[in-house]
């Protein structure tokens, strides 16, 4: 069955947005990942039980999530991770509507696809699937030792049409998603992640991290 494994959230200042993080959640120690270099970013990726949460932001000029930024006119929900557990299927489910990748990649330990937000709605999407599934290479190495309590429990995404845009997921992802659709005919994109942390449920503003709600 597919499953939300991590969300990301665009800031434009990232050491700021990772102390709110730390202080205001209890957090620990995120992993950088030099990877996203490729893609002129720099991140902070949480571990949460076995789901993430993962903070990005531009060094350089000409990127996605600078775009999205300068159009939201400051931080923002920036993409959704689903575990699946087929990539290739799920990737032949998104041809078939007609939507388009953006990126793609495969190592030894995950297979992955990131889909086009105009296409699939709302946001960036990415099908994952994670070899073995319990493991995460984007977690960084050692990832269970800085793992607070808890999980990314799910994302509430504001979109035109939240009955045809969350069909189109669910139909690639390949079965139920903890996300909620709701409508935002102005500004599609992630509103909210929902988390639970050591017991407690919250729900994250993805625009102000600062605000977070019980």
């Amino acid at each position: 069955m597919p499953r939300l494994r991590q969300a990301v959230i665009a800031v434009g200042d990232l050491d700021r947005s990772v102390e709110l993080l730390r202080s205001g959640l209890g957090l620990n120690e995120p992993f950088a990942d030099p990877a996203v270099g490729y893609f002129g970013l720099e991140n902070a990726v949480f571990a949460i039980g076995d789901t993430f949460l993962e903070l990005v932001s531009p060094t350089r000029d000409g990127t996605a999530a600078g775009r999205l930024l300068e159009r939201r006119g400051g931080d923002c929900g920036y993409m959704a991770m689903l575990q699946v557990d087929d990539a290739a299927a799920a990737r032949s489910r998104a041809e078939r509507l007609g939507i388009r990748e953006v990126f793609d990649v495969e190592f030894d330990d995950i297979a992955e696809a990131h889909l086009h937000p105009a296409d699939i709605g709302g946001a960036i999407v990415s099908v994952s699937e994670p070899r073995p599934p319990e493991s995460w290479r984007w977690g960084g190495p050692g990832w269970p030792d800085r793992s607070a309590p808890g999980t990314v429990r799910g994302l509430t995404v504001g979109v035109a049409d939240p009955a045809t845009v969350g069909e189109r997921w669910r139909e690639v992802a390949g079965g139920p998603i903890p996300v909620e659709f709701v409508e935002e005919p102005a500004e599609p994109g992630i509103i909210e992640v929902k988390l639970d942390l050591d017991g407690r449920h919250l729900t994250l503003d993805p625009s102000d991290l600062a605000r977070i709600g019980g």
